[in-house]
């Protein structure tokens, strides 16, 4: 009896490990953490949550002010780190792997062109001369960390260069949302605090070419330009992608100061910080106006922005980009994949509903419908570009001969 119990525990744990291995439990856990925070915020304790959210933590120290709310902690400061992790994993890619060339890295950039451009057009067209035509950015950003997580579910059914395509195409996308807010929906723009943080990302470029490879040299500096960045009135976590591409990596199989972060920084990651941040952001409460506000002007703009936008504008720069010789397609993707990423973008939610609380200050009614039509959206196209991606992998393997369960090793004409 000892020894069976024994033998099940190993296993029970073998299965655990395995489970916390897989590419797809990230986004388990993530999509988890939407579910119950919408539970709660259309509960009884809702009120209770969001004061919690509210309530600041922190301290003011010698003058610098560090007491802020824990939604602002989460989104500001953990969502840094994530930034962090996500301009780590592109900068190795640039270096020795797939956004190492020329023509691979302009895909994904010219992919977020046009996926930021073809969303504003179809908003504005229905909302110009309108009360909400100022939410015209509200469908131009990619949420990265539910984009990734959807693909990861996917595992080995869609080729691994797609999720450096989508991490790019995203992180691009965000760093021209961010840009947008800074120039369109910003009125105090602190620029000392944009030198002062300028001036430190110099100071680690610096370091990076005098070949400093101790991590604390670039992290602690990290630290004061998140800090400078947040003052300035620009999104903090743009301070997690400058720091990841100071860091220092190598492109031989040596681990790099990079490379040992990186690693470093997954877990807590995918498994603490992700989870937390979609509890906080997620606890949206819904009411019988927002229904009817999906057929609005409004809310078929963010629709048709997220939904249709998306898609065309990625799916449609990508073709041009690698029919005029700029771009290289990632390595055994096809055409169908780009779609698919492309549906994968108009998952707006986080900056999307940053972008709604900008645009509609003061304006309650509107706003909740704003947030209502971008859940609405960011599911419709989670799921069409999980099972879109997914009836590919099953029709690439069908035409090339392999078993479902194998994983795609060459390009097809799909």
């Amino acid at each position: 009896m000892t020894s069976f119990t024994l033998m099940a525990k190993q296993i029970n744990l073998k299965s655990f490990q395995e489970f916390l291995k897989s590419s797809s439990t990230g986004g388990i856990i993530l999509i988890i953490c939407v579910i119950v925070s919408l539970i709660i915020a259309n509960s009884g304790a809702g009120a209770g949550f969001e004061a919690l959210l509210a309530s600041e933590i922190g301290a003011d120290m010698a003058g610098v002010h560090l007491r802020y709310p824990i939604l602002l902690w989460i989104n500001d400061g953990l969502m840094a780190i994530f930034f962090l992790l996500v301009g780590l994993e592109i900068k190795r890619e640039m270096v020795e792997g797939e956004l190492s060339s020329i023509k691979k890295a302009s895909l994904p950039i010219l992919a977020a062109i046009g996926g930021v451009l073809a969303p504003a057009l179809i908003y504005f067209s229905l909302n110009s001369d309108t009360e909400t035509a100022s939410g015209w950015g509200i469908p131009m950003a990619t949420d990265i960390a539910f984009a990734i997580a959807i693909i990861s579910m996917l595992g080995k059914r869609a080729p691994s260069s797609l999720k450096i395509f989508l991490s790019a195409l995203a992180i691009v996308d965000d760093l021209m949302a961010i840009l947008v807010i800074a120039i369109f929906y910003s009125t105090d723009i602190q620029y000392t605090y944009l030198l002062y943080a300028f001036g430190i990302f110099i100071f680690l470029l610096l370091l990076n070419k005098l070949k400093v490879k101790n991590l604390a040299a670039y992290l602690i500096p990290g630290l004061f330009i998140w800090y400078f960045i947040h003052h300035s009135g620009v999104h903090a976590t743009i301070a997690g992608v400058l720091t990841a591409f100071a860091i220092p990596t190598t492109p031989d199989a040596t681990e790099s100061p990079l490379e040992k972060l990186e690693h470093i920084l997954v877990n807590p990651v995918n498994f603490l910080i992700m989870p937390v941040f979609a509890l906080a952001n997620t606890n949206i409460q819904f009411e019988s106006q927002m229904l009817q506000g999906l057929t609005t002007a409004l809310g078929l703009g963010i629709i048709a922005g997220l939904v249709i936008g998306k898609p065309l504008g990625i799916t449609l720069f990508s073709w041009i980009a690698v029919k005029l010789g700029i771009s290289k397609m990632p390595k055994y993707a096809t055409w169908a994949h780009i779609v698919g990423v492309g549906m994968l973008g108009g998952i707006g939610f986080t900056m999307s509903i940053f972008i709604a609380l900008l645009s509609f200050s003061g304006k309650t009614l509107i706003l909740s419908e704003a947030k209502f039509s971008i859940l609405t959206a960011s599911v419709i196209s989670g799921a069409l570009g999980y099972f879109w991606l997914d009836q590919v992998a099953k029709r690439s393997k069908v035409k090339t001969g392999l078993r479902a369960d194998q994983p795609l090793q060459q390009d097809s004409d799909l």
